[in-house]
């Protein structure tokens, strides 16, 4: 039987030097969106069998790029985002269909390039806007907080959320890889014609754009919206402790309404409990001042627990100058300026040290009549760190609503609000190891499509498992060491995305 050969690094040269290939002047770059991690290793291994020079990563040096299944429009664009200049005195590569790529290999020589070949040129078509072309995976776009497809996103965010509700992950993924695709246009989508280059789009969500844009309203969408089922599950998702399993069981018991829960507390967990019981507060914008009054009360309990530890906001309040390090932070958030919940990282400069924090700072933001609830997690079991999953991850973390103080003429509710000094919000506190914090800090910082699809490019398009521990290479049994998330990035050769572009 013949060893098994070992997969390419990624990003990293080329498995044929140009000096030692059999014919100078020639280097190939597959290009992968369209041909996919195991047919590019095929293609690879054929042209190195060839004696053809194949580059794993895009670089100067490349002198033709080949695909497969892309439209001279796809071509360009793919360029336009590479944005890479060539040497003094050399010019950009060819831009080459697949043919070009088979032709040669069946003559075991490259083949002189001809038009047909070529991708470079396209042919808008008159009166129609063009169609727009999107990389595969929402980590290798950037999607700002705004963005120019509002209405429609939304519209299939809101299928995305009826599915899940019915258990049915494949049309969740579906409508909501579409709707991440919308965020991260250029401009408006105007034309049913702009979709056929686009991934993800299928039969269904073409649909709901074409009668958005046609009338206005899509009648599936509004039917869902105004479907008991859907807005019993939303009310009752929202509470704190309540998932999608719990709030389905309540609905096919009958359950309606908050009032009917407060009736049966013996069907409430006591994270639940405190869910329900704070559920106007929680239900409410968490606003900039709050996270930073938050920020200095965890801030204090932690350095008063271990001097020398440090804070760092993550979820939808990440504040982009913290990307290097983990240290107390001012300056732009990520995108978001109000949210439901407050996450926060915590960690020691020296491994080890953060051991058994979190109950010490617990202990003294109980001290201080901050705590309406807490509940302690963390898993023993180190699977977590060579296993890919998309589930909750293994640090020693607190699930909290704290007693916020609110400042003197505050406008803190209505007439109902249990106590006008005062609102209850949700916190987050997370302990992660200084050489996992890197990991942590992506895998915190959202949103959570982003993060999916970030862990799913990963594992198939390179074979390596990311969590938010580490990145793991399942062959060598080993793993990478990141200082920053740009070095993850790079290991993954991706293009760094900030956190105010992760709003996929």
């Amino acid at each position: 039987m013949l060893p098994r050969r070992r997969r390419a690094r990624v990003g990293s040269p080329g498995a044929a030097a140009p000096s030692a290939a059999r014919f100078p002047g020639v280097a190939i770059y597959l290009a992968e969106p369209r041909m996919g991690r195991s047919r590019r290793a095929f293609l690879t291994r054929l042209a190195l069998s060839k004696g053809f020079c194949v580059l794993d990563a895009y670089s100067p040096e490349v002198t033709h790029v080949v695909m497969e299944q892309t439209s001279a429009e796809e071509a360009i664009c793919w360029q336009e985002r590479m944005a890479m200049a060539p040497p003094p005195g050399c010019t950009h590569p060819a831009l080459l269909d697949i043919s070009w790529f088979t032709e040669s290999m069946a003559a075991g020589q490259p083949v002189p390039v001809e038009c047909r070949h070529r991708l470079e040129v396209a042919v808008p078509r008159k009166g129609l806007p063009s169609p727009v072309w999107m990389l595969p995976y929402a980590c290798q776009r950037p999607t700002p907080l705004t963005h120019h497809n509002t209405s429609l996103s939304e519209a299939l965010e809101t299928l995305a959320e009826a599915a899940g509700f019915e258990g049915s992950e494949g049309r969740f993924l579906a409508f909501c890889r579409a709707a991440s695709v919308l965020k991260a246009l250029p401009s408006p989508i105007t034309a049913l014609s702009q979709l056929q280059a686009l991934p993800h789009f299928g039969e269904h969500s073409c649909r709901v754009v074409q009668e958005l844009l046609e009338h206005g309203v899509c009648e599936e969408v509004e039917t869902v919206r105004l479907s008991e089922r859907y807005q019993t599950m939303k009310l009752f998702t929202q509470i704190f402790g309540v998932g999608v399993k719990t709030a389905d069981r309540w609905y096919r018991e009958g359950l309606r309404t908050l009032e009917d829960l407060q009736e049966q507390p013996q069907r409430l967990t006591q994270q639940q409990k405190a869910g329900l019981q704070h559920h106007q507060d929680l239900g409410a914008l968490v606003q900039r001042p709050d996270v930073e009054a938050l920020q200095q009360v965890v801030e204090a309990a932690v350095g008063q627990a271990l001097p020398g530890a440090t804070v760092t906001l993550a979820g939808g309040f990440r504040r982009a100058s913290g990307e290097h390090g983990p240290r107390s932070q001012t300056g732009p958030l990520r995108g978001k300026l109000q949210g439901h919940d407050v996450d926060f990282l915590i960690t020691h400069p020296q491994e080890g040290r953060e051991a058994g924090l979190l109950p010490r700072v617990m202990c003294c933001l109980k001290k201080q009549g901050l705590v309406l609830y807490h509940q302690y997690s963390r898993r023993e079991d180190p699977s977590h760190l060579t296993q890919q999953s998309h589930t909750m991850d293994a640090f020693e973390r607190s699930f909290c609503i704290f007693r916020l103080p609110q400042p003197p003429g505050a406008a803190v509710g209505g007439p109902r609000w249990p106590c006008p000094a005062w609102k209850a919000v949700r916190v987050d506190l997370v302990v992660a190891p200084i050489s996992q914090f890197p990991f942590a800090l992506l895998g915190w910082t959202g949103s959570k499509h982003f993060e999916r699809e970030l862990r799913r490019f990963s594992w198939k398009e390179r074979g390596l498992r990311l969590s938010s521990h580490g990145l793991f290479d399942p062959e060598q049994k080993t793993f990478f060491h990141a200082a920053s998330e740009e070095d993850i990035f790079r290991h993954l050769s991706l293009e760094y995305l900030p956190p105010e572009q992760r709003n996929a």
